[in-house]
């Protein structure tokens, strides 16, 4: 897989987790949906814009299992966040409830707007290691109180790779008459993705990272019961249409100023070379070789896992626990001595390394990853 990638050859790329990779045959789709907007832009984002769109959802749609009336383009998850955030009706006496592993920006997101409308934001801990994902859902039940109104979870957690069991929270906050908001900035293409049966209300998730889509290119789906809760979150042309979208909830989030919808465009091409790859395969293999990578990493530290190895709390990404280090000495010193671009993080006063297996990485970098934690840790 590795030759079909953009990534600089000299450089051990185990971070796909943060920004991804775009193949060379996406990023080539990518260029020429640009090309073909600067040749003619009066057509292409006139007249030409909203049926390309319209394409381009309804593939993703179709790869996420709803329709394309029922999702919209957004240039990352955290603009998806932003506009569920905002756009509910939430004042105070309510309650959003959240975990204490979320991704930082959604974090702020959700505590600006608490101090903005008056809602209080509680974070209910999840203690690692965890066992299963019915413990980790009863856990977290424990923080729903009459006056929870919302719940916001990451389906896979950014800071600790840790795939909470969203499908349990979301079907029992729906008996409950709870919204559900899922961050699933990790979770297209590294986990199968069918969003009716997860049952959230409200999910944000993005292309860029484990699809490999140029970046810029995320969805927000919404439930169309839902879908009139929100307000747009730039007022522009597709406030008042008469969508041309056949969807207001798509003109409300797709149809503001000028924008480049290359990156956008692009996602059918990515979802392509997803299919023509073998990704069943592939991602099999990826994850046989984060099993394998995780367990020498423990052995070389002497620290507990952060899940079991045979389990469901982690596919492509996993954290490993560290003896007490320091961050950005040994991340420099994993880079300039071995060139290997990998998140060394802090978290809960605790420091881990994030490690990502994406179809171009081999057992021979992980080799090399294991013999510079070897080398580094001791000093």
């Amino acid at each position: 897989m590795k030759e079909h990638y953009l990534l600089d050859p000299d450089i051990i790329f185990l971070n796909h987790g943060s920004f991804g990779a775009t193949p060379k045959p996406v990023f080539a789709a990518y260029q020429n949906w640009q090309r073909r907007l600067e040749k003619q832009p009066v057509l292409f984002l006139g007249r030409e814009r909203h049926a390309l769109l319209k394409e381009a959802r309804g593939v993703l749609a179709e790869y996420l299992g709803t329709t394309g009336e029922n999702l919209v383009y957004v240039p990352n998850a955290t603009f998806g966040v932003n506009v569920v955030a905002q756009g509910l009706k939430l004042g105070a006496g309510d309650e959003v409830l959240t975990s204490d592993h979320e991704y930082g920006a959604c974090d702020r997101a959700w505590r600006f707007m608490s101090r903005e409308k008056g809602f209080t934001l509680v974070h209910r801990p999840i203690p690692l290691p965890v066992t299963s994902p019915e413990e980790v859902a009863e856990n977290f039940w424990q923080g729903v109180t009459p006056n929870t109104k919302v719940i916001f979870l990451s389906h896979i957690t950014s800071f600790t790779a840790l795939r909470l069991p969203v499908e349990l929270i979301c079907q029992r906050a729906r008996e409950a008459g709870i919204l559900t908001v899922i961050d699933g900035a990790h979770a297209p293409a590294q986990l199968p993705l069918d969003l009716p049966t997860i049952g959230a209300d409200f999910y944000t998730g993005n292309c860029h990272k484990w699809l490999s889509s140029p970046k810029g290119a995320a969805f927000l789906y919404a439930r169309p019961e839902v879908q009139p809760l929100l307000d747009p979150l730039v007022v522009s042309w597709g406030w008042e249409s008469e969508a041309p979208s056949g969807s207001p909830y798509v003109d409300y989030f797709e149809w503001w100023g000028t924008k480049d919808p290359a990156a956008y465009l692009s996602v059918p091409a990515a979802i392509e070379f997803q299919r023509t790859h073998d990704t069943g395969a592939v991602k099999a293999g990826c994850h046989a070789l984060a099993r394998e990578t995780m367990l020498r990493i423990a052995e070389i530290t002497g620290q507990p896992l952060m899940y079991p190895a045979d389990s469901e709390f982690y596919s492509q990404m996993f954290i490993c626990l560290l003896p007490q280090v320091d961050v950005a000495e040994l991340k420099t010193g994993l880079y300039d001595d071995y060139q290997i671009e990998v998140p060394i993080l802090t978290w809960q006063d605790k420091q881990f390394i994030r490690v990502t297996v994406q179809g171009y990485n081999t057992r021979e970098e992980m080799d090399r990853l294991c013999e510079a934690l070897r080398a580094l840790l001791p000093s």
